[in-house]
C-alpha cells in the first residue's frame, strides 16, 4: 500500500511512551501491509518544521506484548510512509552499576537472545544477508548523544544491548550471565525491529531509558516499579526528540540506505 500521507522521520514509541501529541496537528493512517496490520494506527504530524510518523509499538493501550509485535509490519509501513530515520524510545533494565534508573543509554551493538521471533523480509525465492556489524546509525547516536550532552540528560553513549524474548524478567541466573557476556542493559524490543529497518534502508537508532537494576541486584523487578520510573523518563525523550529532529539534514551522510548492496543473493 503506497498512502499519499507522507514523513520524513519515524518515532516508534515504546512502554510508557504513547502519546503522539508532540507532533502537533495529526492525521491519523491506517496502514495495510504484505505482513499485517501494524501495531496501531499511525499518527503523522510536524515538528519544527519536519513530517513525523508516529507508531506505539505496544499499541496505545499497551495491548501487544513484545513477543506478539508485527515488527515486519510497522517497519514495513514506516518505509511505505517515506520515513528515512527511525528513533524508537525503549525502556529497558540495567545491568551495570554505573547504569542508574532514569538515564539514558544510546547503545552501539547488540545481543539477540530472543527465540521466537520472524526475523527478516527475505524469507522467500531473494536470499539478503546483511551485515549488523554496527546495527545503529552512526549520524543518528551522534545527534541524540550531542542533544542529550546540551540539555543537561544524564546519558550513557554506547553499550550492548541484550534483547530477550519476554514477557516474563530474566531469572537471577540469565541476568548475571549476561552481565558477564558484558552487556549493559537488557530490554525485549530491539530485535528484529533494527535489523528490519536496516533491511529498508532506513537510519535506526534506539533511546533507552533505564527503569531499573533487572535482578542481579538486591530484588527483583516489577512490572509496578517500570511504570513509575517510565513516567519520569518521557519527559526527557520528548524534550531530546524535540531537540534531535530539527537537527537532522535532509541528505543521509551515513551508509544505512545502502544497506542492499552485496547483500542479496
Amino acid at each position: 500500500m503506497v498512502t499519499s500521507c507522507k514523513a520524513e522521520v519515524g518515532i516508534i514509541g515504546g512502554s510508557g511512551f504513547y502519546d503522539s501529541a508532540m507532533v502537533g496537528k495529526i492525521s491519523e493512517v491506517k496502514m495495510y501491509t504484505p505482513y499485517g496490520a501494524p501495531s496501531d494506527i499511525i499518527s503523522v504530524g510536524e515538528l519544527k518544521g519536519v513530517k513525523i510518523a508516529f507508531l506505539s509499538r505496544h499499541g496505545k493501550r499497551h495491548s501487544i506484548p513484545p513477543h506478539l509485535i508485527n515488527y515486519r509490519a510497522n517497519i514495513w509501513a514506516m518505509k511505505d510512509l517515506g520515513v528515512k530515520r527511525i528513533l524508537a524510545p525503549s525502556a529497558v533494565g540495567s545491568l551495570k552499576e554505573k547504569i542508574k534508573p532514569g538515564d539514558l543509554v544510546l547503545p552501539n551493538q547488540f545481543i539477540d537472545f530472543t527465540k521466537n521471533r520472524i526475523y527478516s523480509f527475505y524469507d522467500g525465492a531473494i536470499v539478503g544477508h546483511f551485515s549488523l556489524a554496527d546495527p545503529f546509525c552512526p549520524e543518528l547516536n551522534k545527534l541524540a548523544a550531542d542533544g542529550a550532552a546540551m540539555l543537561k540528560i544524564q546519558f550513557h553513549n554506547g553499550g550492548t544491548y541484550v534483547c530477550i524474548e519476554g514477557p516474563r524478567f530474566s531469572t537471577r541466573a540469565e541476568s548475571k550471565m549476561f552481565r558477564t557476556w558484558g552487556a549493559d542493559i537488557i530490554g525485549m524490543t530491539l530485535v528484529p525491529e533494527v535489523s528490519l529497518a536496516r533491511e529498508a534502508g532506513i537510519c535506526y537508532t534506539t533511546l533507552a531509558t533505564v527503569t531499573d537494576y533487572d535482578v542481579w541486584a538486591d530484588k527483583p523487578v516489577t512490572a509496578q516499579e517500570v511504570v513509575e520510573t517510565l513516567k519520569s523518563n518521557v519527559d526527557k525523550v520528548k524534550s531530546l526528540l524535540t531537540e534531535l529532529i530539527p537537527k537532522l539534514s535532509k541528505e543521509r551522510k551515513c551508509q544505512c540506505s545502502k544497506s542492499a548492496e552485496n547483500a542479496l543473493v
